[in-house]
């Protein structure tokens, strides 16, 4: 038996302005590492963060800090988790699904980091593997400049 695809959620653009204004202003952490939201798809979202000295973890080499890395990675893995909630529930106006965000909130999170992070800027990605009724669970990357593969993450939310 084959499974029919489902048919493709398309964000409303006040979703996608309140989860953007959510996530790059109101969560002013965000704003500190200079996240950015690029795209926003209940499948996989994508941020991107420029370089700036403020971010400097080894000043020799202008490598931006792990911590960076991990906040970055754990926050993209909460926007993947808006996203998917948001699609679960386009029943509701733009406005109620915002709302759902309020107990959002991080278990546990894993980081390896395979390579130095050094570059002008760096893309993040995450999507979620499974959105259940109290716990996603989430795969994230985060990339150079030249989309080489540069730390990977795997992290569980609180939904519920």
């Amino acid at each position: 038996m084959t499974k029919t695809p489902a048919t493709p959620v398309a964000f409303e653009p006040e979703f996608i302005a309140g989860v953007k204004t959510i996530f790059e202003e109101k969560i002013v952490f965000n704003q500190v590492l200079g996240l950015k939201v690029v795209s926003l798809a209940p499948e996989r979202v994508v941020a991107r963060i420029d370089m700036k000295p403020e971010l400097v973890g080894h000043f020799a080499y202008n490598r931006i800090h792990g911590g960076v890395i991990s906040a970055g990675l754990d926050a993209m893995g909460g926007l993947a988790v808006m996203a998917a909630m948001g699609a679960k529930h386009m029943d509701e106006t733009p406005e109620q699904r915002l709302h759902r965000f309020a107990r959002l909130g991080t278990i546990d999170l894993r980081v390896d980091y395979l390579r130095p992070g050094i570059g002008s800027h760096f893309e993040l990605r995450a999507e979620v593997l499974r959105l259940g009724s109290r716990v996603a669970t989430t795969r994230m990357e985060f990339l150079g400049p030249d989309g080489l593969l540069m730390s990977a993450a795997a992290a569980a939310y609180i939904v519920s």
